[in-house]
Parts: structure tokens; C-alpha cells; sequence
């Protein structure tokens, strides 16, 4: 041995079952590192290496070594783990991180506070103002609410059912998207059509051209844009075969979704069924019972269904116009109506090349469900 080499004072001598156990720890792949280079260390003092020698050919410091030298020759396999880390006190007791989510919980103005929503700072001033803690932080308030399953500062916007024939009407479009008719299963030459339009398509027409991402760049979009009109976009989308057939008009109206409904009902396989259920919410082109007769005397194989007031989200028709604004409108730039136009029928006929079903899970059990907690919140209000 090099005389300049320094021998330890802890000497390894390893069982059979010790020297297994390490010797498969050392070798194995999935273990954490630490317990491979802790093994490592144990298998080479075992065969009598210095120290310096092991750190130098596990490429550590020779203090690391010491150390787990050190702890083996005094704990054994017990000595490789990690200690208790008792960590830093609590500084806050349970009952005041109870009380700050709680007041997180509680609307600004039932406490007087000029506020619409609270802010993480604006927690901590009320936490302090109100003797709940001497002093926080905001990173602590907001730390504590990041990991709690109630998000106070985040909303939903939402309109409470008002139609006095919300369940049947609902119930009666959701049997449609399953394919039932009265209590009948639907058959092969029945369809069901959920058909709306998009009004106030704007032609926008950037002052300059945007800029193509790059190395470290996103996309770059113009933000000023002059007006070149707006159009509707009236679709009507078969909920089974995932088809849309559109139409173009200047504006909405009964008009033009006569027109979407002859252009439907004259072509295959709508033409020859037995019945085609159009499923449509309460907009101006296609509300009341006139809206009925319209369409019971044009076509008479054609049943217009109207869904709730306020319950355009039943109307799958609107997942398509979503996937239609993100995926082909929003950020374009448009010359004129008539790019707009080309635009958005094209999409349509791009999309019909691939298009599948939604898979669509709302269903009366949701419905009735839905029902039952408006219900019960109902009577909570009135208690």
C-alpha cells in the first residue's frame, strides 16, 4: 500500500447474506442512485481500498466516503438509511390554517371588503386585520391554498335553469343523442340533426402581417385589424355520422335556416328517411311553435326538437362551432367576407373528411342528477 495513503480506523467485514444484499444493490438498475453508491462504498472497504481510492473511482468527495464507511461499521445495513429529518417547527397551529381557508372560502363582501374576489396579499391583510395571525406572508396563504382541494379564487359563470320544462325538454333531446324516440330505439333510416348558426363572423384584416415562430419566438399576431364585415355561418350537424352540412348567409334570420334545412332535406340520405329530428335552441331563426309548423309544412318528415331555454350546451353543435373558431378563425387574417367564407366552408369539408362522433356522456342519469342538486340548493336557500 501507498505509505501516503491514510488507512481508515473502520474496518468492513461482511456476512454472506450483507455482501448479497449489497453486491445486488450495487448492480441494480432501478434502485435510487443513493443506495447504489452507498452499496458501492461498503463493497470496496470490504475488499480493503482507502478511502481516497474509493472516491476517486466512484468520483466523489472522500468525505462521502468517511461517512457511509463510518455508518455501516456502526449500523450495519441499518446505518446505509436515511435519518429522521425532523424539519423545521410549525410556525402556524392547525386551527389557524383552518381559519384562513376558511375566510379564502368567504366572499369579500360579507366581510365589508370592497373586493370582487380575494387576492393572496388581500388574505394575509384580512387574516392579520382580524386577529386570525400575528403576520403572514402571501407565499404562505397562497402556498396553502395551491395544495388544498378548494381553488376559492377560481369561478364558473353559469344561469340558473328557468324553463318550467327544463327536465323534459332536455330529457327528450338527450333520448335523441342515445337514439331514442318515445321509449323506441331509433331506427336505420331515422337521424338526429343538431343545427344552430354562428352569427357575427368578423372578416379582420390585420394592419400588418404577422410573423412566423422561430428559435425562442412564438407566433406573433398583429393586434390592430380593420373591419370587413361580418356573416353567419349556419351548420347543421348529424350527431350519429359526425357530417356537417353548412350554409353561408349575410346575417341570421328564418330565412337562411330554411335555406340550411332545404339544403339538408334535399340531399341523401335526409331526402329519403323516414324521419330527421333537428335538435335547436331558442335563437330568432328557428324559436316557437311557428318555428314548428314552418317546418312540419315544408318538410314533413322533419321534426323540429327545441331544447331548453339557456341550454345551447346540450346542442353538440356547438363542440363543432368551438373546434371551428380555434381551429380556423381565430388569429386569421381576412381580406374580405368572401376569404372568410372559403375559409370556413372548407374547414367544414375538412373536417368531414375525418370527423368522428363526439363522444358524447351526458345522459338522463347526469340530467337527473343535476336536477337533484339544483334542487337541494333550492332548499338550502330557502332555509
Amino acid at each position: 500500500m501507498d505509505p501516503m495513503v491514510i488507512s481508515s480506523p473502520f474496518t468492513i467485514n461482511l456476512s454472506t447474506a450483507a455482501e448479497a444484499v449489497l453486491a445486488a444493490r450495487a448492480g441494480s438498475a432501478r434502485a435510487p442512485y443513493r443506495d447504489v453508491l452507498r452499496a458501492r462504498i461498503v463493497l470496496a472497504a470490504a475488499r480493503g481500498e482507502p478511502n481516497a481510492v474509493i472516491a476517486t473511482g466512484l468520483r466523489i468527495h472522500v468525505d462521502t466516503v468517511r461517512k457511509w464507511r463510518k455508518r455501516y461499521a456502526a449500523g450495519g445495513l441499518d446505518g446505509l438509511k436515511d435519518l429522521a429529518r425532523t424539519g423545521r417547527p410549525h410556525t402556524f397551529t392547525p386551527v389557524q390554517v383552518a381559519g384562513i381557508k376558511a375566510l379564502a372560502c368567504t366572499p369579500p363582501a360579507e366581510k365589508d371588503v370592497p373586493l370582487g374576489r380575494w387576492s393572496g396579499a388581500e388574505l394575509a391583510h384580512e387574516a392579520v386585520a382580524e386577529g386570525l395571525v400575528a403576520s403572514i406572508s402571501q407565499a404562505t396563504v397562497a402556498r396553502w391554498l395551491a395544495k388544498d382541494a378548494i381553488k376559492p379564487w377560481q369561478h364558473r359563470s353559469w344561469i340558473f335553469p328557468r324553463d318550467p320544462a327544463f327536465e323534459t325538454k332536455a330529457a327528450r333531446v338527450l333520448d335523441l343523442y342515445a337514439r331514442i324516440r318515445d321509449g323506441e330505439p331509433l331506427g336505420p333510416d331515422e337521424y338526429v340533426i343538431s343545427a344552430d348558426e354562428k352569427s357575427q363572423l368578423q372578416a379582420l384584416r390585420r394592419r400588418h402581417p404577422g410573423l412566423a415562430p422561430g428559435p425562442g419566438r412564438t407566433r406573433r399576431i398583429e393586434f390592430e385589424y380593420r373591419r370587413g364585415g361580418t356573416l353567419a355561418y349556419f351548420a347543421a350537424y348529424d350527431v350519429h355520422r359526425a357530417e356537417v352540412i353548412g350554409t353561408i348567409a349575410e346575417k341570421t334570420g328564418i330565412a337562411p335556416f330554411a335555406e340550411l334545412v332545404e339544403k339538408v332535406m334535399t340531399t341523401e340520405p335526409y331526402a329519403s328517411a323516414k324521419r330527421v329530428f333537428w335538435v335547436v335552441d331558442n335563437g330568432s331563426s328557428h324559436n316557437g311553435a311557428r318555428s314548428i309548423e314552418r317546418m312540419d309544412a315544408a318538410w314533413p318528415t322533419a321534426t323540429l326538437v327545441h331544447l331548453p331555454v339557456h341550454a345551447s350546451w346540450l346542442n353538440q353543435v356547438e363542440i363543432y362551432f368551438s373546434i371551428l373558431q380555434r381551429k380556423a378563425i381565430t388569429g386569421g387574417d381576412f381580406k374580405d367576407l368572401d376569404q372568410l367564407a372559403k375559409r370556413v366552408l372548407a374547414f367544414q369539408n375538412r373536417y368531414n373528411a375525418t370527423a368522428e362522433p363526439f363522444d358524447w356522456k351526458y345522459t338522463r342519469a347526469d340530467l337527473n342528477d343535476y336536477l337533484h342538486r339544483l334542487n337541494k340548493h333550492d332548499h338550502e336557500l330557502a332555509a
